[in-house]
């Protein structure tokens, strides 16, 4: 071989193994891999040469292989998203035993089971950049033309477009191509007027789901990272994040058991079945995102996350339909379809009459002429004169079609919707809006409703002396301090966490779990962490408000001795204790006499409005536990009483003032809690629910009570009572079924899982946002962003709102219908003409209409609204009130339009044209005069808060701009002429006669029984 070849290759190796300090680990493995294999061929290249150089014999080589498996690492982790993916998609308990179990999976994440992963920025990016981030891919959205062809759809456009062919045709016909388009292109014109405002407002309303959607869709978790316990968003949880899961909880993204007590996972949401499924490490560590935890606790590690989750992959399949049609906007459809019917028929007699009036000569021509004798009159006149008479049916259907009606619901709704979530209300579904106005009984919560959530302990006993008597924790028995320290430390689901020492410690869990813990900390100095060292529990019975109590059993690591601790409702766990310890720590004996003396001094507390909480325990044989690895239930008898804590809830500062705005607007609030009858009673009267004197024999029950009495007796007895106490969530669901059944419209507020069935049972499920369970939210209709009750008075007053804005437009629509419908309909029969045209009523139906919408949907809730009675679910949309309101406006209308149609010539001396754009122009003028009318059902001052307003006295300056607009300036295409300046003043005099007469009608008395339910048509009015 020659020197220069050598030379050439050692140069290129020497290039090779010149390796920049700045490549990445992963580049420089791949650039080893290379060299290695490069510099064996070179070698063996050369050494083949050299050897058929020396000599032409042929050798046998004998070649000896290294063979280099580069794996490909993402990032610094020692596992690819795939085999995770795969892992848990096939629940594969061999895949996972290969990976070196949950164990070996935490350390390829670079993990920690008790730390989490760092808050450190890098990391987190690197994290989200191996393994995406939380976030699952939507569908889009629909865009705004298919809002467009949806409104293109609607029935009402449908006639409207006939009726603008016909209108285009015959005017053509009739007028000739230079004015016969105007008309027919005018309909034309206000169709796509309907449909733009239509689409415009179904499009904003979807994108104001999504984002409310977005809002209740950033769950907030108990994330561990560094160590600490904190609270993250949903979409911030990355693979590798440990996860705290609770009763109640959603899992947040696919993951491993890593520990826990208990835990029962529901998962129908993924399967389908209904039975709960254990979660443990042996047989199914396998947990999944969007599933519900339903009993128990535990610890998660996160392995998938966003669009590698199965929930994910399934969730972006999914959309949302944002075109839920409420019960209202129904029954409004099912009016303006009654109302259209009305028209047809009337457009249909009204061309019987002129057909017959022109064929049997009655019908006159301008110079007094019979335009129709037999044989004589030519074919196209015939065809003409048909054709103004069928263009005159084509404009009272029209009139008839009221436009508005649809477009009023949804402007109201969307409105109140945007408004309710400013005052702490997020509405998930828009049916509740509206319904919430007919409530008649509210069932609600007391722990975080009526009271504050902010629970402290105040009163401490041990034995029968209070913490007053004691004088202070020195004199307690050591012994027994530590056994209370044990017994909290261990049996919470909490957790106590100091960032360095000589820092104030952070505390998470429930408020009731704080308070304890916080009181260990600062007055037992419970040290958290050196208690979970030296015991290792064995099994744990976790708290839910059925049993109202949890357990532990446990495991002394110093003696292995075993120990169960209990923690709950103080009356429950007295009855399973058999003795108590003294300050001294010497056990003595606890009888019925003294029993009833510790409940005397539960009463004491629960008067004053203090949460009893009792702890209890003893010592379990060694035997006991040996017998079975994993006891189905922990010794719940013949317990050592340890002491009894008072936990202060202060209400809620303005809960007794909406309490109190319910009771007047007639609405009955029931308080439900698990509390002791006593606490229950002292906050039920500090909220004012029981009233000073009442008589509380049957205003307050307990929950057992009430489940053990007859159908019979429940229904009864359910409209008296005003608290239950120590209730299940059964009870409180047994609760709104018999309301339900006696006619109450019912609002029920919950919190937990088990709170689920009522508040789908109730008409109105409301959920607290702060401490509700996302089972709980997703069982709702409306979520309560602020857990107060005051919130839940203001969602009364806003569903009330609702309903009453839709009525005051109902009200201000069937007057402008029923008016011009009767106008044309009279002119028509009587004249053979109409004098308001398709275009000009159009106008009237369509801009006034929309404009009107806007203007009355927008009203915001008044006091007012809460001084009259709920409205009931069966009640008439349209009431007597309404009737009264509406039929002397159009009757008024009727009469002064009919008289300005036959005498208006003769009385102002202006000819036809004039005479038609006066009638015109005082209709539209008594519109905008009867809006002020419309914007109070019965209060007779219509100007009251209009200052406030600044939406309505705008549109009202809109709609008289446009109207001035279309008589002066758009002669041609709203076929007007021009007004005198004492013809404008005439016009307005005649419609400011709205405002008199509307204030006089309202002191006629109206029947409570519907007006149309004796002439047996209330189906189209309700």
């Amino acid at each position: 071989m020659s020197p220069g070849i050598f030379h050439t290759n050692l140069a290129c190796i020497e290039s090779l193994l010149q390796i920049p300090n700045t490549i990445s680990v992963q580049k420089k493995k791949w650039r080893s891999a290379f060299v290695t294999i490069y510099c064996s061929r070179a070698l063996l290249s050369i050494y083949k040469k050299s050897v058929i150089k020396k000599c032409d014999i042929e050798i046998p080589l004998s070649f000896s292989y290294t063979v280099i498996d580069v794996k490909p690492v993402i990032g610094s982790f020692q596992i690819d998203q795939t085999s995770l993916v795969e892992l848990l998609k096939e629940k594969n308990l061999a895949q996972l035993q290969q990976l070196g179990g949950i164990d070996g999976v935490v350390s390829a994440l670079k993990t920690g089971a008790e730390q989490g992963i760092s808050s450190d920025d890098e990391e987190v990016a690197a994290r989200r950049e191996a393994f995406g981030s939380n976030t699952y891919t939507k569908p889009p959205s629909k865009g705004f033309l298919s809002y467009v062809w949806e409104a293109f759809q609607d029935l009402t456009i449908i006639i409207l477009m006939v009726c603008a062919a016909l209108s285009l045709g015959f005017g053509m016909k009739v007028h000739g191509a230079k004015e016969g388009w105007i008309d027919g292109v005018s309909i034309i014109i206000a169709i796509f007027l309907v449909i733009a405002v239509s689409a415009i407002s179904n499009f904003r309303q979807n994108r104001q789901f999504d984002k409310l959607s977005k809002v209740s869709n950033n769950i907030q978790i108990d994330v561990l990272r560094g160590g600490r316990r904190q609270k993250n968003s949903i979409f911030e949880i990355l693979v590798g994040d440990v996860i705290c899961l609770k009763i109640g909880d959603q899992v947040p993204a696919d993951g491993l058991f890593l520990e826990g007590h208990s835990l029962q996972i529901d998962e129908s949401s993924m399967t389908g079945e209904s039975d709960h499924v254990e979660i443990n490490h042996g047989q199914n560590p396998f947990l999944f995102s969007g599933t519900k935890v339903v009993d128990g606790y535990g610890r998660m590690v996160v392995t998938s996350v966003g669009m590698n989750t199965t929930w994910g992959q399934m969730m972006s399949q999914l959309s949302r339909d944002s075109n839920e049609q409420t019960p209202l906007q129904a029954r409004l459809n099912k009016l303006t379809s009654s109302i259209g019917k009305v028209g047809l028929a009337v457009a249909f007699i009204v061309l019987v009459v002129l057909f017959v009036r022109y064929f049997t000569g009655t019908t006159k021509d301008e110079n007094g002429n019979q335009e129709f004798i037999g044989g004589k009159t030519k074919f196209d006149d015939i065809l003409n004169s048909s054709v103004e008479f069928i263009a005159a049916a084509v404009t009272i259907v029209v009139v008839a079609i009221p436009e508005g009606l649809p477009l009023a619901v949804t402007l109201t709704l969307a409105y109140s919707m945007k408004r309710m979530m400013a005052d702490k209300a997020m509405v998930r579904k828009l049916s509740a809006c509206e319904t919430m106005g007919s409530a008649t009984t509210i069932c609600t919560d007391k722990t975080g409703t009526l009271t504050m959530n902010q629970m402290k302990v105040t009163k401490f006993w041990l034995g029968k002396e209070s913490t007053e008597q004691l004088g202070a924790y020195s004199s307690v028995a050591p012994y027994v301090i530590e056994l209370f320290r044990e017994g909290i430390a261990l049996n919470t689901t909490g957790s106590v966490y100091r960032p360095s020492f000589g820092m104030e410690y952070e505390i998470t869990g429930s408020p009731t779990e704080k308070a304890i813990l916080s009181w260990a900390v600062e007055d037992l100095n419970m040290d958290m962490e050196e208690i979970t060292r030296k015991c290792s529990i064995l099994h744990v019975e976790a708290f839910n408000s059925k049993k109202k109590r949890s357990g532990v059993l446990l495991k002394r690591k110093i003696d292995g001795s075993v120990q169960v601790h209990w923690k709950g409702a103080a009356e429950m766990i007295l009855a399973m204790c058999s003795s108590y310890y003294d300050a001294s720590g010497i056990i003595k004996d606890l009888d019925d006499n003294q029993k009833s003396e510790f409940q005397q001094i539960i009463q004491g507390m629960a008067a004053s409005s203090l949460r009893c909480i009792a702890f209890a325990h003893n010592r379990v044989q060694t035997e006991e536990v040996q017998d079975s690895d994993a006891p189905k239930s922990l010794k719940e008898e013949g317990l050592v009483l340890l002491g009894l804590v008072g936990i202060k809830d202060p209400c809620r500062p303005g809960v007794k003032r909406a309490v109190e705005d319910c009771q007047y607007a007639g609405v009955n609030v029931k308080m439900i809690t698990g509390d002791n009858v006593f606490t229950a009673k002292a906050i039920a009267t500090e909220c004012g629910i029981l009233r000073p004197g009442q008589d509380i024999k049957e205003a307050i029950i307990e929950g057992e009570k009430f489940r053990n009495y007859t159908e019979e007796e429940r229904m009864e007895k359910v409209d008296k009572i005003c608290v239950m106490a120590r209730s299940s969530p059964f009870d409180k669901l047994l609760m709104v079924q018999c309301l339900k059944r006696k006619g109450h419209v019912v609002g029920v507020t919950g919190d937990g899982t088990n709170d689920a069935p009522a508040l789908k049972e109730a008409d109105i499920g409301l959920s607290m946002g702060i401490q509700g369970t996302e089972v709980a939210k997703e069982s709702s209709d409306i979520v309560i962003l602020d857990d107060n009750f005051a919130s839940v008075a203001t969602v009364l007053k806003w569903g009330r709102c609702v309903y009453n804005n839709i009525q005051k437009f109902i009200q201000f629509q069937l007057t402008v219908n029923v008016a011009a419908l009767v106008i044309n309909f009279v002119a028509a029969v009587s004249a053979g003409k109409v004098p308001l045209t398709a275009v000009q009523l159009l106008w009237v139906n369509l801009i006034m209409d929309t404009l009107g919408a806007l203007a009355l949907a927008t009203e915001r809730p008044t006091k007012e609204l809460m001084d009259k009675p709920p409205v009931g679910r069966t009640a008439p949309l349209i009431t007597n009130i309404m009737w009264r309101n509406l039929l002397p406006q159009a009757l008024y209308q009727i009469s002064v339009l009919l008289i300005l149609q036959f005498k208006g010539k003769s009385i102002f001396g202006v000819d036809e044209k004039v005479k038609d754009t006066l009638i015109f122009n005082t209709f539209v003028l008594c519109q905008v005069f009867n809006e002020f009318n419309a914007r109070k059902l019965e209060k007779k001052n219509v100007f009251k808060g209009i200052h406030r307003n600044r939406l309505f006295m705008g549109i009202i300056a809109i709609t008289i701009v446009l109207q001035v607009i279309m008589v002066e300036f758009l002669k041609k295409f709203a076929d007007t002429e021009r007004l005198s300046w004492g013809q404008w003043g005439i016009c307005i005099g005649i419609a400011s006669m709205s405002w008199p007469i509307g204030w006089v009608v309202k002191f006629i008395p109206v029947a409570e029984k519907p007006f149309f339910s004796y002439l047996k048509i209330k189906k189209y009015f309700h």
